[in-house]
């Protein structure tokens, strides 16, 4: 979801289906956009980093999340999958904070999901107080330590690495797929989710060459 589709409330959802072209090599400008400016990669040093930008709030995210978690556990050893929380406005700060505080407190297997199935479909408020504390009872996490978590000092330094991170990438819309630091990809632009997640292994190899 875009800027100007989240400002107007309007979400295009791309084709799920995968078309007939779906077996050729991607192709700049259509499948994916080379940056005019390589990006400095900030994890794994030696590896090809790929990097989900993301919103819990985002209805594409939720959609992709299934697809992407089950490509993110067939990654070779040589790549290093992040994600990064994007927020485009205020209300969406606390769930960028969500996420950094259950990294900080180790809590990983299966959580991505279960956020998304908490804010798309139970419709929890998790930007409330109430709403984090029955989030937090539901998956058998301590409400106090994962709301102190997330006012921690620790918490903000990752959001403003965040914000200068899709800042630098200039990402308009999730989610989207950042390769070594010079490929962007999307579901929204290479027309479908099966068709970016094969753009991203076309364009991993690349970076391998």
């Amino acid at each position: 979801m875009n800027r100007r589709d989240f400002a107007l409330g309007l979400c295009a959802t791309p084709s799920l289906l995968r078309p007939a072209w779906a077996a050729d090599e991607p192709v700049e400008g259509k499948d994916y956009t080379r940056l005019s400016t390589p990006v400095l990669q900030t994890t794994a040093p030696g590896k090809i980093e790929v990097i989900e930008f993301f919103g819990y709030w985002c209805p594409h995210c939720n959609a992709f999340e299934p697809r992407l978690e089950a490509w993110v556990k067939k990654l070779p050893a040589d790549v290093s999958f992040v994600r990064v929380p994007v927020a485009w406005q205020d209300a969406q700060v606390p769930l960028q904070k969500l996420y950094y505080a259950l990294y900080a407190l180790g809590i990983d297997a299966g959580i991505q999901l279960k956020v998304f199935q908490a804010v798309h479909v139970q419709r929890l408020r998790l930007d409330t107080e109430a709403g984090l504390a029955g989030f937090a009872r539901a998956n058998g996490i301590d409400a106090a330590k994962l709301a102190d978590a997330m006012k921690s000092f620790g918490v903000a330094a990752r959001i403003r690495e965040a914000n200068q991170l899709f800042a630098a990438y200039h990402i308009e819309g999730v989610p989207t797929l950042a390769v070594q630091g010079r490929y962007l990809t999307s579901p929204a632009q290479a027309d479908g989710e099966e068709r970016a997640l094969q753009v991203a292994d076309a364009l991993i190899r690349r970076a391998r060459r």
